[in-house]
């Protein structure tokens, strides 16, 4: 099967000697570390393993599931074990989604070196193949999987096991009058190109073919003109149809002579529907679309919780590689608990449980090498600081140290701002969350003055914290005086306060106590510049007493009351001021709640478990799918209108209602639910999901097609109506109907009302954690209508 891919695979003498095969060590913690012989297959786009050289070997991974090799230095598991193993031996293998990283370590620098750079090499290949080049490796993957004596041929036997792993359900005779068909060489097997046609006999489009024929004058071809008309009739392109007809016909006729001739061959019709261009994505908001120099509390921010942990809230795993990842899908605010550690440097990790701790200082160097590889828009540390004054001073250091030129420590331009500076002024800075001392105004004028000491800024603050909620304690017996203890500072500062001034305020008593608050240390204070954290009381005490530039984060259960309550003053409180969202306490297996709710009231931050795949999840990377998945999303006018009205449960006019058409017609290679399960073939429905405000948040499904996830037909048509369609995310799934239990998930995806394309559409099937389930798609008809006509409430 190797033939599907000859000639187009780089060739490498690392890749030779990849498929020898290498003795290596698997690493999956400190005390599990196994040899295993690792080889390149004859295809070069999977590797399989054994327990040692000419043993029984099994899949280990598919190329198309690898997103990085990584050096072993940078791999916080072989560093632990640096002393046992040498770190230039090591790498490690970093899949797409939340697969778990394989950390392997060879024999020699030399080994390890031909794997690292031989494995790149496929990865950058696979990375930049075509349609054509996707479809053709993800057929030598099932023909690994259906060549069970791997000789390179195919029995009919094999054939007929291959069918069920696909999900087909077929008459035995039919199956092999197609296989004798396919048999060009009449050897009784199939091999290369004949595998390939007895595929393509499979994937016949009956629906496409009289999609075709309607507006093919001859049956056999498109003209220029008959495809102008199926654009602007069914694309709803409008008057740029005819000119994108050209470049369609240039891009996806396969024929030399149709593209001469300005015509498109059935075989480029069918492309041309399942590229990019006949996806319901819209291609236009797929790069930097929206305008990005609006003040950062007018956009959506995609946000993670507790984001070192990648797995439960109790017991779960501490890591840098769950900023990695955050990072790399586009988060741009991220969480760090920090609380003290050992040997005077601070350690991150979920205070309080029995959560892995790891050193801050990786965690900000992880941050620095990883912030801008996905987005150049600035990346938000939404500091939660348990350390003492000592340990703070590490802090501020090592955020200085490491990010360097990244970190934004002052105001743009030196000047008092008037409000928050923008995604594009901000490109490629860090910003830091979190508490401090002082007013931005009082900052910027005492940078021109002497500095104070730390006995005054620790005066300052104290008298900062009394005027605000002094904590009292019994009265003096004499006096009947309020006697207050000071639980912000650090028991050196305070005996030195006591000894110069014992009552630093009439009526105040100072004195240090075992379990204290530390003092905010001012060289972590001066980092927090345009995003101070403060507490939320109500509206009313925001509108008076805070400044743009200071936030407050919100339960999720808080922030639900005061929708409920005061929808209307929410909105309006974050068109001049940054919310954030956090999930309960409660949810200590690391679940999330519906991001959609606080998006209706334009809270920005609204922040979510990463490492947890599910609807939540899927709705998250539906919305920031826009925008080159830059991690933020420009919020509707009237969520960043001051004088707005809208009211997330009760929303009135002018909002333009749409009524939604969706025709779901067929299924395409839809993957099996439990691939051990050869014989069990999957009976597909589809369900269409609608999640914006409370009115227009449903759902509604397909009958289930019995034993076909192959090439499955439904042709029905689901009606919806849509109040506010500007906060509408659209969520397709597709599940396993089961009468005797849950239907069982197969693929979904999820996009912004907006950014959906009407006409005749593919949708590209993701999988839990939101990687390609290529080429698994299901095909559908779109078409809205201005108001609700015609539609049941």
């Amino acid at each position: 099967m190797a033939s599907l891919l000859q000639g187009r695979l780089p060739v490498h003498q690392d890749l030779l000697l990849m498929q020898k095969g290498t003795l290596m060590r698997k690493v999956r913690s400190k005390s599990w570390k196994k040899l295993r012989y690792f080889r390149l297959q004859d295809d070069g786009m999977t590797v399989w393993h054994a327990r040692q050289a000419g043993g029984r070997a099994k899949p280990s991974f598919s190329i198309s599931d690898v997103d990085t090799v990584r050096e072993g230095h940078e791999s916080e598991l072989l560093r632990n074990l640096a002393e046992e193993f040498p770190l230039e031996q090591g790498f490690t293998i970093v899949f797409h989604g939340r697969r778990s990283n394989l950390d392997l370590v060879a024999n020699s620098v030399e080994e390890a070196q031909i794997w690292m750079q031989g494995l790149q090499l496929l990865v950058d290949f696979v990375t930049s193949m075509d349609q054509q080049e996707r479809l053709d490796q993800w057929l030598s993957d099932w023909f690994q999987h259906g060549d069970k004596n791997q000789d390179g041929r195919m029995s009919f036997g094999e054939v007929q096991r291959l069918l069920h792993l696909m999900n087909v359900e077929m008459d035995q005779d039919h199956a092999f009058q197609l296989f004798q068909r396919a048999d060009a060489s009449q050897s009784g097997t199939l091999e290369g190109e004949e595998f390939v046609e007895f595929y393509k006999s499979l994937t016949q489009r009956p629906e496409v073919q009289e999609l075709f024929e309607k507006f093919s004058s001859d049956g056999q071809k498109l003209t220029l003109l008959e495809f102008v008309d199926f654009l602007q009739e069914e694309q709803k392109e409008g008057e740029r149809a005819s000119d994108l007809a050209l470049e369609l016909i240039d891009c996806y006729e396969p024929s030399d002579s149709g593209k001469l001739r300005h015509v498109l061959s059935m075989d480029g019709f069918l492309s041309y529907l399942y590229s990019k261009d006949g996806d319901i994505f819209n291609p236009t908001c797929l790069p930097i679309y929206q305008d990005m120099t609006q003040p950062l509390n007018q956009y959506y921010i995609s946000s993670s919780h507790n984001t070192y942990l990648v797995g439960d809230q109790l017991c779960g795993q501490s890591s840098v590689e769950g900023y990695i990842r955050a990072l790399k899908r586009g988060c741009r605010c991220v969480e760090v608990d920090i609380w003290d550690g050992p040997s005077g440097e601070p350690i991150v990790y979920h205070g309080h449980t029995l959560t892995s701790r790891i050193p801050f200082k990786d965690v900000v160097a992880a941050i620095g090498q990883y912030a801008f590889q996905t987005s150049d828009y600035p990346v938000i540390l939404s500091l939660e600081n348990h350390c003492s004054w000592e340990q703070q001073e590490i802090i501020a250091r090592h955020l200085t140290e490491i990010l360097g030129n990244q970190l934004l420590s002052t105001t743009l331009d030196g000047q008092l701002p008037t409000q928050l500076p923008s995604p594009e002024e901000l490109r490629r800075k860090i910003l830091v969350k979190g508490k401090k001392l002082k007013t931005l105004e009082e900052d910027l004028e005492e940078e021109e003055e002497e500095p104070e000491s730390e006995l005054e800024e620790a005066e300052l603050q104290l008298e900062a914290q009394m005027e605000s909620e002094p904590q009292e304690l019994s009265p003096r017996s004499k006096d009947k005086k309020k006697v207050v203890m000071c639980p912000l500072l650090c028991p050196p500062m305070c005996c030195q306060i006591m000894s110069q001034a014992p009552i630093s305020k009439p009526g105040f008593l100072l004195f240090p106590k075992q379990k204290s608050k530390p003092i905010l240390c001012p060289s972590l204070s001066a980092l927090v510049v345009y995003l101070k954290a403060v507490t939320f009381y109500s509206f009313t005490h925001s509108r008076e007493h805070y400044r743009f530039y200071e936030t407050s984060s919100f339960s999720e259960a808080k922030a639900k009351s005061l929708i409920k309550e005061a929808g209307n003053e929410f909105v309006l409180h974050n068109t001049w001021q940054l919310s954030r969202v956090y999930p309960s306490g409660l949810r200590t297996d690391s679940s999330n709640y519906n991001p959609q709710e606080f998006w209706n009231a334009g809270c920005q931050m609204v922040a979510l478990n990463m490492q947890t795949a599910g609807l939540e999840m899927d709705l998250c990377d539906g919305l920031f799918r826009q925008n080159a998945g830059s991690g933020y999303v420009l919020k509707p006018d009237f969520l960043r209108d001051a004088q707005s009205s809208f009211h997330p449960e009760r929303p009135i006019s002018p909002f333009k209602a749409q009524t939604l058409l969706i025709q779901v017609i067929s299924g395409q290679q839809l993957p099996k639910v439990d691939k051990t399960k050869e014989e069990s073939i999957v009976d597909p429905l589809v369900r269409v999901e609608i999640f914006g405000i409370r009115q227009d948040t449903t759902r509604q499904e397909t009958s289930y097609v019995e034993n076909n996830g192959f090439n499955p037909y439904w042709g029905q048509t689901l009606c919806f109506r849509v109040l506010v369609p500007e906060l509408a995310l659209l969520r397709f799934v597709v599940k396993d109907y089961d009468w005797k239990s849950r239907n069982d998930f197969i693929g979904q995806y999820t996009l912004p009302w907006n950014c959906m394309q009407q006409g005749y559409r593919h949708i590209h099937l993701l999988s839990k954690d939101g990687i390609s389930l290529h080429p698994a798609s299901i095909f559908v008809h779109i078409c809205t209508r201005e108001g609700l006509e015609g539609v049941e409430s």
